[in-house]
């Protein structure tokens, strides 16, 4: 199944896919389960923009079919593989999908790059008449209190990039608020993401921003690095584990 990009896409992320891969939080299991738990079929799901099949990855705990459509060529060539899941080239507002063939579509920290207005009319020519839209992002981590030296040198190093986001990361800054939302609105349970990960690891996760990405490009490798060492240096032990957490913000609703 393939359906070539149209709609301006843009490709934030097919640089560095492979470790996008590597750093990028996972979604609890609470999540999934949620998610289970209000829908009334379970044969079929998309998981849209799906990047390297994460959440795709999960769904196929609760689904017979996954398909899984990303417009970035690397990110479906990294993506995760499962016999359950067909992953396929597609741009959000325009697929091959079947009508009313959807039991769930999820759309993952990816729907503030959509054309939203064609998007949803996707949705609703895709999805079954108890179908579910779920739509979620993550915008940025807290870190424990007591990290202060660390909290002072990502904050320094958030407002070196922070001109380097894209437009359409406000409404992931909004936390989806501002995001219309044309369906029947399922209040949805609080839900954080957790990880332990070294300094080094926190770096190898902000080196996958965007923003990160498009300082570099601009100011070159030897700035980034300056800035970076700096985070490296706020803590006392590079073997130390620090917990990252990042609240999730939903968007889900029904046709009817």
């Amino acid at each position: 199944m393939t359906s070539q990009p149209q709609h301006n896409f843009k490709d934030h992320f097919s640089t560095q896919s492979k470790e996008y891969a590597i750093y990028r939080p996972n979604y609890p299991s609470v999540l999934f389960e949620y998610l289970n738990s209000v829908v009334a079929k379970h044969k079929t799901a998309w998981d849209c923009g799906t990047g390297t099949g994460q959440v795709a990855l999960e769904l196929t705990n609760y689904f017979d079919k996954i398909y899984a459509s990303d417009a970035s060529k690397n990110q479906i060539k990294n993506a995760i593989r499962h016999p359950k899941i067909e992953y396929f080239l597609s741009v959000a507002e325009t697929t091959s999908l079947p009508d009313q063939s959807i039991d769930l579509i999820t759309v993952a920290q990816a729907a503030h790059w959509f054309n939203l207005e064609a998007f949803y009319e996707e949705v609703k020519r895709v999805i079954t008449s108890k179908g579910i839209l779920a739509m979620w992002c993550y915008g940025f981590f807290q870190i424990p209190p007591d990290e202060e030296r660390l909290e002072s040198a990502l904050q320094e190093f958030y407002n070196n990039i922070d001109s380097y986001w894209p437009p359409e990361r406000q409404l992931v800054n909004n936390q989806y608020k501002t995001i219309p939302f044309p369906f029947n609105e399922i209040k949805s349970p609080q839900i954080l993401m957790q990880k332990e990960w070294t300094i080094n690891q926190l770096v190898g996760y902000l080196l996958t921003w965007s923003s990160t990405q498009r300082f570099i490009k601009e100011k070159g490798q030897n700035m980034m690095f300056n800035k970076l060492e700096a985070i490296i240096n706020s803590v006392s032990s590079a073997e130390k584990l620090i917990t990252i957490t990042w609240p999730i913000y939903w968007r889900i609703g029904s046709l009817c």
